[in-house]
């Protein structure tokens, strides 16, 4: 978030917008935002709805589960709202104007995220 917080000066000179979306309770997106000091919105998709919407919900093993909850004291049920132990595959969308995608990007791998200059090379080729 910090690294796309870098470039967002670049992207409003390309007339463009960022915005976050975590499966998190208001409360807790806004403190994200508030504790990151970002400058763009991180709206809150606690339903998972429009993760669901991209196809982008999955179910933690009872494994994950267990190290969440008993090695790092991490209850997902309590940070989004709802008893399910599900998450969104982290995913990055340029989209353009007419509302369609122009850049997609989905990784598995919540360490991996697209880097801000290729966020900045889609807009500039928009």
């Amino acid at each position: 978030m910090r690294a796309y917080q870098a470039v967002l000066p670049e992207m409003k000179k390309q007339n463009a917008s960022l915005v976050a979306i975590s499966p998190e309770v208001p409360d807790e997106s806004l403190s994200l935002q508030e504790k990151l000091d970002l400058d763009f919105d991180v709206l809150s998709d606690h339903e998972k709805r429009v993760a669901r919407d991209f196809g982008l919900v999955f179910r933690l093993g009872d494994d994950v589960i267990d190290i969440f909850s008993n090695t790092f004291s991490i209850e997902l049920p309590k940070k989004n709202g709802e008893a399910s132990w599900e998450l969104p595959i982290p995913a990055t969308y340029v989209i353009d104007r007419d509302r369609t995608i122009t850049v997609a990007f989905v990784e598995p791998d919540y360490t991996k995220r697209i880097e801000p200059d290729a966020l900045l090379t889609a807009l500039t080729a928009m």
